[in-house]
């Protein structure tokens, strides 16, 4: 993700993936609720809760999670007659190119005055439990924490990104990701990397997750079984079309944007279902799909001056997938080609939105470490 706080950095255009967080609050709430009381129907109550964001990024999502979780458990522990408030681990987790300066600068001091001010209007005492805020850079697809460490995790929109690009794509050299025209070849290997990816995230997090543990998950995904569907890969194959328009005016080698790839797979219910069954240390709680309008990366409340374009769709979008893009597109064709080619997908964005009904599909699942 772009770091900083600037026109395309992440932090200044992730508002759908906020909405998306609010969106699936409800299971996040259910699931660290039961977490709770089964807690305090043991016969030691933990002293302190751990939790980690997996894939936590920087900016105003990254703490979003974290300040719910402890006001949940600080509440219900009251609630259930605890003598004092746990003391809370919080770990934020994401690739070492995070921007974690920017998380520790300025939000962390953010954090603690919002987290005082709510749990005195919740009526929690007045004051706010100890908490210990920690990064940990480093690939979710390894072990992060100690054994049996984690009471909580979750992750927001990571998970649909792979550990790597994987082999045997030269067969869609016309496509950067899964297209309509992708071969069956391709699809495949897709979703082998995704499946060895999926299991050992779910295999290290059963080390670290305690018995009785959960996780809340929520993808970019599909409700459709076809993984080539319209709902899961057409923001993709808009920014191919720009991509191709740059080659077609001799700004980008057609040779380099065949070579080029996006290692994501969105995966269906069916599909993230029978990984966690396969793998077999967690039970499924929920699993569900939800919709969200690619229209909900606006209302930021930040555009740039050179458009009139409050309200613009297209812009809106366009600086949303750049904030998530541009170092992939960056490390490849290089920096002078960015502005442009995110004027040109801007444009096509535009036109495909007010003419379709464009969506976002998020897949949640909630799980239980077993015991």
């Amino acid at each position: 993700m772009n770091g900083g706080a600037g026109e395309s950095s992440y932090a200044k255009n992730s508002l759908v993936q906020k909405k998306v967080i609010s969106m699936t609050k409800p299971i996040t709430e259910a699931a660290i609720t039961e977490l709770i009381i089964s807690s305090s129907s043991s016969s030691s109550k933990a002293k302190t809760f751990c939790m980690a964001e997996l894939g936590c990024s920087s900016g105003p999502n990254t703490l979003f999670v974290a300040m719910d979780f402890v006001k949940i458990v600080s509440q219900l522990c009251r609630k259930h007659g605890h003598d004092e408030l746990p003391e809370f681990q919080i770990h934020l987790n994401d690739l070492p190119g995070n921007d974690f300066n920017s998380i520790f600068k300025s939000l962390a001091h953010s954090f603690h005055a919002q987290l005082l001010q709510e749990m005195g209007a919740s009526g929690a005492g007045g004051s706010a439990p100890y908490y210990f805020l920690s990064g940990v850079p480093g690939s979710f697809y390894s072990r992060l924490f100690a054994a049996k460490s984690l009471h909580f995790v979750h992750s927001s929109y990571s998970l649909m990104w792979l550990s790597k690009v994987p082999e045997g794509l030269e067969m869609n050299r016309a496509n950067i990701y899964i297209a309509s025209t992708t071969p069956a070849s391709v699809i495949n290997a897709y979703y082998e990397q995704f499946q060895r990816d999926f299991s050992t995230f779910l295999r290290c997090r059963s080390e670290e997750v305690v018995d009785g543990g959960k996780m809340v998950l929520t993808l970019l995904g599909r409700q459709s079984e076809s993984a080539s569907s319209k709902e899961c890969c057409y923001i993709w194959e808009l920014l191919a079309l720009s991509l191709k328009e740059m080659v077609s005016q001799g700004l980008i080698e057609e040779e380099k944007l065949g070579s080029f790839n996006i290692p994501q797979y969105t995966p269906s219910l069916s599909e993230l279902k029978t990984e966690v069954e396969k793998e077999g240390s967690f039970c499924i709680n929920s699993l569900e799909a939800s919709e969200i309008t690619w229209a909900a990366c606006g209302d930021s409340g930040f555009y740039s001056p050179q458009y009139s374009g409050k309200g613009d769709d297209g812009y809106n979008v366009a600086t949303c997938m750049r904030s998530v893009a541009e170092p992939l597109l960056v490390e490849h064709f290089g920096e002078l080609v960015i502005d442009h080619l995110f004027e040109i997908y801007r444009n096509i964005l535009s036109d495909r939105m007010s003419k379709e009904d464009t969506k976002f599909v998020n897949v949640t699942v909630s799980l239980t470490r077993k015991e």
